[in-house]
């Protein structure tokens, strides 16, 4: 089989045939379809076997008639002979918590594009993906909506990372979970930054793969936006591409016709090459994969009422914080996965699960175990999650099985499977191991693999049977050595009705690792359970140059949930509700000033550094933002009471600039500089240079931040920044996915910033 092509740049062909800076291309579909025709023909005609809609903008909230502009798209393109991809492109809104969109709203924005376009189309191609939970709302919407294969192409940035932290190995495990049919990159960089790219997702992907670069990295020339790579070049970069093997190749930014017949005729005659399936257990969230079966994995035990007045209370109370709590004190202990459950007869499951897994999933970055048996709340927490989750549990009950793996497959996850049916829990490992078969063997009937189930043999307490301990590590054995499936044990009930638990535990616990357990449910706040698992890690050579032991045995124990938080944690942690009312405790005591300079601003200066080194990503970053606002506000309302006037900050002017319609960048700098203590003019988006230049002049603003996320746009950026050297004495930096440094110095910016961190640091230093 060979490599299937696709097309490249729609934007790059109009502007070229006269398109304007500003000018919506998916109109030209009502406006002017022969100029949209004569761009799917040019690439038909070199060899393009897929033809991409016009249509990577039209939806819902960019423009009230995207319902015609998505129709006549596929029509226009179902003319040029080839098959359809119909494209969507991402909303250009940050999903709540990080920004204003809501899930499920994102989902039927999506559903709205699927459904207008499906007729005609052959293949839904969602691309320039940055987020993965909007990645998630738009498979979703893909898959309830139609039947078509789904193709997927994110846009990473130089360090392999999406904008809201994925690396390539998390996105991947999630969208494989969704049953997505090819996954690779689009956008951002050329073909010779993505060849890495391909060599490390096809180490975690057993998909089809998907390459379209740009035409290299865009340069302003005379007031127009070129790109660097010529066919040529793009071409033969292209072809070691190809052979790394890929299903499917295409461009986008910069890339014509020309670029894309150069590359056919080096790459048709290539073979496709699908990756080899691979047989790995992944879990992720939003930003974190933890793999089982290569080395124990410690699941978080403490989030479930069983046995807990405190958290029970908690929950009655409608605590989230509580929760939030237990799951930061756990992963600060060593938890890689949490286990979440929140049942208790008196209160609504559905509602309180959804709203743990989401201010969980806000605030941590570990991966969930979504713990119920309550089938309507395991699938409101499935649907919401943001990532591939554990799902907690099937059994072998006929009826339990029908329920779950449907759930399970649609949503993709890793699932708790327990020795148990009908009959109950077999005394024996043999009755267990029989029933473990009969899941395994269901499961595949639902098209779930082996790699995708984790077997619960069941812990029972030695103090009703002697045998318990013995049977149920055999059946571990037995588990993961003959049927070849990783194994979870929830290790503690095995010492019910015993005095000193911690010493059966620990010992249970090490034995059941020797047996082949793959992860083990227990209480990470237990020094004598760490220890355990950190020296059985060192004895199996599972820990190189035992460098985890000796951290763990010299660092202090972690502090209890209900253990009192300081405004500076708060913030770090994001924790919302706790930064405000640390901040009221303190101004009882302190200054505001004081509470600003030496507590507030020092929090967000350690979640920045922790941001551009890589160790926490956009979400978090966001969320620490919030908590700092949280705090703010308090501090605001108090000097109002009091009589006192808010000093005003250094005046910014922030604008998307003309015909941007998308804003998610501005809008993350915003909200950092705010919570810096600048004061922000925000303009919004598509904003005119006139507009920019008024703002400024009238507010004597002496620094400008502009934002551009389309090459179409840049033009409109110079413009403006022209306008304000020659008629101001303001300061301008500037930010966007389409810019680099050189870019930037080509439009005469005072300034590049490549991230949100980078524009406080600026203003900083332009105001120190």
């Amino acid at each position: 089989m060979k490599i299937k092509f696709f097309d490249g740049s729609m934007g790059t062909m109009l502007q070229s045939a006269g398109l304007k800076a500003g000018e919506l291309p998916e109109l030209l579909n009502l406006t002017d379809e022969e100029k949209v025709f004569a761009v799917h023909k040019a690439y038909a005609s070199i060899g393009s076997e897929y033809i991409t809609t016009n249509t990577f903008g039209a939806n819902s909230l960019k423009m009230d008639n995207y319902a015609e502009v998505i129709r006549k798209g596929v029509e226009i393109a179902k003319r040029a002979g080839k098959k359809v991809a119909l494209d969507i492109g991402p909303t250009g809104k940050l999903l709540k918590p990080m920004g204003d969109l809501d899930f499920e709203k994102a989902i039927e924005v999506f559903a709205q594009v699927v459904n207008a376009g499906k007729d005609g189309s052959d293949v839904i191609l969602i691309e320039t993906m940055s987020d993965t939970y909007e990645i998630k709302a738009a498979v979703l919407a893909a898959k309830e909506n139609s039947s078509l294969p789904v193709i997927v192409t994110m846009i990473f940035d130089e360090n392999a990372r999406l904008l809201t932290g994925a690396d390539i190995k998390t996105a991947v495990t999630m969208l494989e979970g969704l049953g997505v049919d090819a996954v690779g990159f689009n956008c951002g960089l050329g073909p010779k930054q993505m060849i890495a790219f391909v060599e490390e997702i096809r180490r975690w992907t057993s998909l089809p793969i998907i390459v379209q670069p740009n035409a290299g990295l865009p340069e302003s020339v005379n007031g127009q936006t070129i790109f660097n790579v010529s066919p040529t070049e793009f071409a033969e970069d292209m072809k070691k591409i190809a052979q790394l093997g890929v299903s499917y190749l295409g461009g986008c930014c910069g890339t014509t016709p020309k670029h894309l017949e150069e590359m056919i005729k080096l790459c048709s005659s290539i073979p496709a090459n699908v990756p080899d399936r691979k047989n790995l257990s992944l879990v992720s969230s939003y930003s974190e994969t933890v793999e089982l079966g290569t080395k124990p994995v410690v699941i978080g035990e403490r989030i479930n009422p069983t046995g807990k007045k405190l958290f029970k209370e908690a929950l009655r109370r409608n605590d989230i914080d509580y929760i939030i709590k237990e799951g930061i004190s756990q992963k600060e202990a060593g938890a890689h996965i949490l286990d979440v459950n929140v049942g208790l007869p008196e209160i609504d499951e559905t509602a309180m699960m959804k709203s743990a897994v989401y201010n969980l999933q806000s605030v941590l970055s570990t991966p969930l175990q979504i713990d119920t048996t309550d089938i309507t709340a395991l699938e409101a927490a499935l649907r919401l999650y943001n990532g591939k989750p554990m799902l907690n549990s099937v059994n072998g009950k006929e009826h339990n099985m029908k329920e779950v793996f449907p759930l399970a497959k649609k949503y993709g996850s890793v699932v708790v499977c327990l020795c148990l049916d009908e009959n109950g829990i077999p005394d024996s490992a043999e009755g267990r191991i029989k029933i473990a078969e009969k899941i395994i063997n269901t499961a595949a009937e639902y098209g779930i693999e082996k790699k995708d189930l984790i077997v619960d043999a069941l812990t029972m307490t030695i103090s009703t049977d002697k045998n318990n301990s013995i049977e149920t590590l055999k059946a571990v054995k037995y588990i993961k050595e003959v049927l070849g499936v990783n194994t979870v044990l929830g290790v503690s009930n095995i010492s019910f009705g015993l005095p000193k638990r911690d010493a059966i535990n620990t010992a249970f616990f090490t034995l059941a690792l020797q047996s082949g357990l793959s992860a083990g449910i227990i209480n990470p706040k237990s020094q004598a359970m760490m220890n355990a698992y950190y020296s059985y890690n060192a004895l199996a050579a599972l820990d190189d140059n035992c460098a985890e032991y000796i951290e763990s045995v010299t660092v202090s124990d972690v502090p209890a949930a209900d253990t009192k938080v300081t405004l500076h944690t708060a913030i770090v942690k994001g924790m919302r509700e706790e930064a405000s009312a640390c901040a009221g405790e303190l101004l009882k005591t302190t200054a505001s000033l004081d509470v600003i300079n030496q507590h507030i601003i020092p929090a967000l200066d350690e979640v920045g550094a922790g941001f551009e080194a890589n160790k926490i990503f956009l979400p978090q970053l966001l969320m620490s933002a919030d908590s700092a606002k949280a705090a703010f506000d308090v501090i605001k309302e108090s000097m109002i009471l009091s009589g006192k006037k808010e000093k005003s900050g250094n005046k910014i002017v922030l604008a998307t600039v003309h015909g941007d319609i998308h804003d998610i960048g501005k809008n993350i700098v915003k909200v950092l500089l705010s919570n810096y203590g600048f004061d922000v003019i925000d303009l919004g988006k598509d904003v005119p240079e006139e507009e920019v230049l008024k703002a400024v002049i009238e507010n004597d603003v002496k620094l400008v931040g502009l934002s551009a996320l389309m090459t179409t746009t840049v033009p409109s950026m110079e413009k403006t920044i022209q306008l304000l050297h020659e008629q101001t004495d303001a300061k301008i930096f500037v930010g966007g996915a389409v810019l680099t440094q050189s870019y930037a110095d080509m439009i005469h910016a005072d300034w590049y910033t490549k991230d949100a961190m980078e524009s406080v640091r600026v203003a900083k230093e332009f105001f120190a």
